[in-house]
């Protein structure tokens, strides 16, 4: 065979791989709004940089007919390119082959690749359209699952790990995404289910569509199991290029840098109006993060979702942070069960990445009620805890307003480790709220008043001008300063800058044992 046919039969065997199940199921793929996975790939990538890996492995089933259908790839399309010069690896599910279904030889692929992004330091991202584990191939598929789940758990906290869902994810198949850091989702085109509507109604007579049930729009708002939810596939992928902007490529780099682009020393007034002086009325943490961090750079995650507590990614001076603020539109900003969670679980995220932490704190405490009690909220709000006392990234708070009771020390107090602590003139910090205060510490002189309201009102004022104020905090060093708003963008841009080579480590463990 001379050099010419062996050139021609590559050229085959590639032409072949690319065409996945046919043009068929490519045109089917096409009538459901969705791409393939290599449209997918080269939509991602910055334009000639995707290299792939296991381009011709077949699988080894040599059952139910499966020994004559054997397409290059095996179902799942994997490699690395770079993403604005960054090396990114990915996996992706190609639905036009056996249904993207996972097999032995499909394990094996994402595990070659998930491993040479642990090795090099790069992160990992899973473009997921799966029917779920490849039933021709029995237990091989769900063995092939487990290894994916063990080493997305050794590869947490060491590279990011992302997760698209492009289509159907199902049964043990939504547990890889789970494990991972962010999860995007598509809306009305995928799905994410332990077991579906059918065998939901089977067991149960409860009636629920695919969308009710594991929909985009479901798991970014009720579930929270999705970070983000998407109107297309190719606005997902847009987002998770502009989230790896802001995050390093392993647990040992620094965050990248951006060339700044807005003045070091803005000073926005509006800030000097944004708290309003009626201590119970609503006012949006938007406009306090935005009149800060650098413009137009608020990346949020998990909008939808325990919208009560604000996170997400911004920049400082060009630098990459995280933010995390109370939000006093949303059930005045109290912490709750899924807010709890939701927080700790960004807080972790950068801490293991090496994100400093902007904590903005306006909180009157936890949401009362049998319902939080009785599904656990001390456990879950102590994970919040739990993350910001574990945390040896940068810390940085600023108390806009209220900070009461147990609260105000979740919110990465100084008594938890924060490297500098300021709160603005409007700030109360106290045991708890000045009218709860009054009615137990002056009780009996409100019942032998007069005009007990009138009193009370007195009362209250006096409690916040003596204790419900900054000044006592900062007195004791739990506040480093109390400063205008305005000075607050300057002053964190700073300290920031003064925190980057911060050294702290933690005693010497297995890992702890945080209260899930």
């Amino acid at each position: 065979m001379t050099m010419e046919d062996r050139l021609e039969k590559l050229r085959k065997r590639r032409e072949r791989a690319l065409k996945g199940g046919g043009q068929d199921r490519i045109d089917a793929q096409h009538q459901k709004g969705k791409m393939t996975a290599r449209e997918r790939i080269n939509y991602f990538f910055d334009e000639g940089t995707f290299n792939e890996i296991d381009q011709f492995r077949t699988h080894r089933s040599h059952k139910f007919g499966m020994e004559e259908r054997q397409p290059p790839g095996d179902g799942v399309v994997t490699g690395y390119g770079d993403v604005d010069g960054r090396k990114t690896f990915v996996f992706a599910h190609d639905f036009t082959v056996f249904g993207g279904s996972l097999g032995e030889v499909f394990a094996e692929k994402v595990s070659k690749v998930m491993d040479k992004a642990v090795e090099v330091g790069a992160p990992i991202v899973g473009l997921n359209d799966s029917a779920g584990a490849r039933i021709q191939e029995g237990v091989q598929s769900l063995g092939g699952f487990g290894e994916i789940f063990r080493q997305n758990t050794e590869a947490s906290g060491v590279v990011p790990q992302i997760s698209a869902i492009m289509g159907p994810c199902a049964g043990g198949a939504v547990y890889s995404p789970a494990i991972t850091d962010f999860t995007f989702m598509i809306e009305d085109t995928s799905h994410m289910f332990i077991t579906g509507p059918d065998v939901i109604e089977t067991v149960t007579g409860e009636e629920v569509t695919f969308e009710e049930l594991g929909g985009a729009i479901t798991h970014a708002s009720t579930s929270g199991v999705a970070h983000f939810a998407c109107e297309s596939e190719e606005a997902a992928l847009d987002d998770i290029r502009r989230l790896l902007s802001y995050i390093p490529s392993n647990n040992v780099e620094n965050p990248p840098r951006v060339e700044p682009w807005d003045d070091p020393d803005r000073s926005d007034e509006s800030l000097n109006n944004v708290v309003p002086d009626e201590p119970r009325k609503p006012y949006d943490i938007h406009d306090v993060i935005n009149g800060i961090i650098d413009k137009g750079s608020f990346f949020e995650v998990h909008e939808d979702f325990a919208q009560n507590v604000v996170i997400g990614f911004s920049r400082l001076d060009g630098h990459a942070i995280g933010v995390v603020a109370n939000q006093p539109r949303v059930n005045a900003g109290t912490l709750n069960i899924e807010a709890s969670e939701k927080a700790a679980r960004f807080v972790r995220f950068c801490d293991a990445f090496n994100i400093p932490i902007l904590t903005f704190v306006d909180v009157p405490g936890f949401l009362p009620g049998t319902d939080q009690e009785h599904n656990g909220i001390i456990r879950h709000g102590a994970k919040l805890l739990y993350a910001y006392s574990e945390a040896t990234v940068p810390l940085a708070t600023v108390i806009t307003r209220k900070a009461y009771g147990g609260a105000y020390d979740v919110m990465a107090s100084k008594h938890l480790g924060a490297d500098v602590n300021y709160a603005w003139p409007t700030a109360e910090i106290a045991v708890m709220g000045p009218q709860g205060a009054v009615n137990i510490l002056y009780d009996d002189e409100l019942e032998a008043a007069d005009d007990p309201e009138a009193r009370r009102d007195e009362l209250i004022e006096e409690y916040r001008e003596e204790f419900a104020n900054p000044y006592t905090a900062a007195d004791r060093g739990f506040i480093d300063s109390v400063l205008k708003p305005t000075e607050t963008r300057r002053r964190l841009i700073d300290d920031m800058d003064m925190l980057r080579s911060k050294r702290s480590s933690l005693p010497e463990k297995k890992h702890g044992n945080l209260p899930i």
